[in-house]
C-alpha cells in the first residue's frame, strides 16, 4: 500500500471496529436519557451494514467527541449520532468557522476551519436546531462553545454563528467568520 492509499482509506481493522463498537455501546447503556425507546442491538445491526460510517465515528472519537445516539428517524430508518462530550470535542477546537474564513486570515492562521475539518470526517455541524434539541437532553459547553451552522445571509456578510450553555440556557452568538479561540470548537453530527 502507498502511503497516499493509507492517508485516504477510511476504513478501520477489525481490532479498531471491535474497540469502537464497545466504547459505543459502553456509552450507549450509561446514557440510556439520551435514546430512550431504542436498543443497542438495533443500532449495532445498522452500524455494522454502514462500515464507511463507522470511519466517521471513530474520527468523531479520536477527536474527543464522544458520539452517542440521539435520534431515531421512523421514516428513513436512521439513527442519528452527536457528538456528546460534556464540551466542545478538545480535538476540533482553535478552529476558524469555514475555508473562506481561513483563506482571508493574513495572520495567525489556524490549521483548518470547523467546515472543513467536518466535511473531511464525513459529518455535518449541527444545526441551531440540532443544538438546542441535544441541550435539552443534559447541559453541554458550559465552559466551551460549538460554532454551527451559519444562514447563508449571515455568512455572506463575514459573520458565523456559535452557540453555548450558561446560566441555564442557550445562547446563540455571532462573530467574524475568521476568529477562532482555544474554548471554541465544533459539534457534528452522523445518520446512520
Amino acid at each position: 500500500m502507498t502511503s497516499s492509499q493509507q492517508i485516504n482509506d477510511k476504513s478501520l481493522s477489525p481490532e479498531q471496529r471491535e474497540d469502537l463498537l464497545n466504547a459505543l455501546k459502553t456509552r450507549f447503556e450509561k446514557n440510556m436519557h439520551r435514546h430512550e425507546g431504542m436498543e443497542w442491538e438495533d443500532v449495532q445491526a445498522k452500524l455494522e451494514a454502514s462500515g464507511g460510517k463507522l470511519w466517521s465515528l471513530s474520527e468523531m472519537e479520536r477527536t474527543g467527541g464522544e458520539p452517542d445516539v440521539v435520534q431515531y428517524d421512523e421514516k428513513t430508518g436512521e439513527y442519528t449520532y452527536v457528538d456528546c462530550s460534556a464540551e466542545s470535542p478538545k480535538g476540533r477546537r482553535s478552529v476558524c468557522y469555514d475555508r473562506e474564513a481561513l483563506e482571508s486570515r493574513k495572520k495567525h492562521k489556524p490549521e483548518t476551519s470547523a467546515v472543513d475539518l467536518a466535511v473531511s470526517m464525513g459529518i455535518e455541524l449541527l444545526t441551531e436546531d440540532q443544538y438546542r434539541e441535544l441541550q435539552k437532553l443534559e447541559a453541554f459547553d458550559k465552559k466551551t462553545s460549538s460554532w454551527v451552522q451559519t444562514p447563508d445571509d449571515i455568512r455572506g456578510l463575514g459573520g458565523a454563528l456559535f452557540c453555548d450553555y450558561r446560566f441555564g440556557n442557550v445562547f446563540v452568538y455571532h462573530n467574524g467568520a475568521d476568529s477562532y479561540y482555544a474554548a471554541r470548537g465544533f459539534r457534528g453530527a452522523l445518520k446512520v
